[in-house]
């Protein structure tokens, strides 16, 4: 049995890997620490929490002594690092938590794998490290970083820490760079959910600036298989993008969900660009397609229509999810603008 902690778990992407991993790897026994901020949910992972493979604790990941507790007790054959602030606007209205967690809390981690001697370490970035693309050409792992807002930076942090530790201590750890993830259980607040769970109730669809930035889409599965390839099978110290091939602006995304709900495309509200809003992200993940033989399996229509039927049939998760803090940010950001 392979013991692996994954940090983060209780959150978007980390859910999903930790569902996945589970009922397509038999022998894995799962850990899963997340100090439960506001996007962490454990109603995510409702449905694995009585199996005997799966463990949740509650923490930070910059905690040390709870960390190395953790390395001794379980002994741990690998990391998988989702544990991130990850909203852009909140980076911007106060960057500390970012620093702490993205980067501070990933330090621990790694010092934890190097002191642990044998444990593999996979670091789960962003494409956002890559800055802003025109609109030609693609981000590849030879694009020179270039971060624009407090997240980004933070993210791009953490990956250099993560590579000083390979070719410093010999840590065998990889990256993963991903685009724009979709799919269950996304916290309310990004553009998808956000989205249809405000057409279901006919309120304003709020769309920054024009409209027009895009991004490359990726249903969360195909993210999840791709990571778990990269951790199994790929190089050591190298970087994967990972990618969905699925350009699409941002107000085609919400034309394309009041068409799926039927609602009218009027509901869409243009409203102030937030500061140091990328243009486009599109990243060249061939090098994973080419040496891991992955690709993604849904295209970005399919997807989208899998994940409006989801939140449909999952509308009390929907309103737990926005309540509290989230409520109130939501009225700050959105209504009283």
């Amino acid at each position: 049995m392979e013991n692996l902690l994954i940090t983060g778990g209780a959150g978007f992407i980390g859910s999903n890997f930790i569902r996945w991993i589970l009922k397509n790897d038999e022998n894995v026994f799962v850990v899963n620490l997340d100090a439960l901020t506001y996007a962490g949910n454990l109603e995510n992972l409702s449905d694995v929490e009585n199996s005997s493979r799966y463990k949740f604790v509650k923490g930070d990941i910059g905690d040390e002594k709870l960390t190395d507790e953790l390395f001794e007790k379980f002994d741990f054959d690998g990391v998988i690092n989702f544990a991130a602030e990850s909203h852009v606007d909140r980076s911007i209205l106060n960057s500390k938590p970012f620093i702490d967690t993205n980067v501070a809390g990933t330090l621990n981690l790694l010092e934890a794998a190097k002191r642990a001697g044998k444990t593999r370490f996979l670091q789960i970035s962003t494409d956002e490290v890559y800055g802003s693309l025109g609109e030609e050409g693609y981000f590849t792992e030879r694009t020179p970083l270039d971060p624009r807002s407090p997240y980004s930076a933070s993210k791009a942090a953490a990956d250099f820490l993560t590579k000083a530790y390979v070719n410093t201590y010999g840590l065998d750890a990889r990256i993963t760079r991903c685009s724009n993830n979709y799919g269950p259980y996304q916290f309310p607040e990004k553009l998808i959910p956000l989205t249809i769970l405000n057409a279901l109730e006919d309120k304003p669809l709020p769309i920054y600036g024009d409209g027009k930035n895009v991004r490359d889409w990726i249903y969360v599965d195909d993210h999840c298989e791709a990571i778990y390839l990269v951790y199994k099978k790929g190089k050591k110290g190298e970087v994967y993008n990972i990618g969905g091939r699925s350009e699409t602006q941002n107000i085609e995304v919400a034309e394309k969900i009041c068409d799926i709900l039927g609602k009218p495309r009027s509901l869409i509200e243009f409203v102030k660009d937030r500061p140091g809003h990328d243009r486009r992200y599109a990243v060249d993940c061939s090098k994973i397609e080419k040496e891991l033989g992955w690709k993604a399996k849904h295209n970005f229509d399919e997807g989208l229509k899998k994940t409006v039927e989801w939140y449909l049939s999952h509308r009390e998760w929907s309103e737990r999810a926005r309540s509290g803090e989230y409520r109130e940010y939501y009225r700050k950001q959105y209504l009283e603008r």
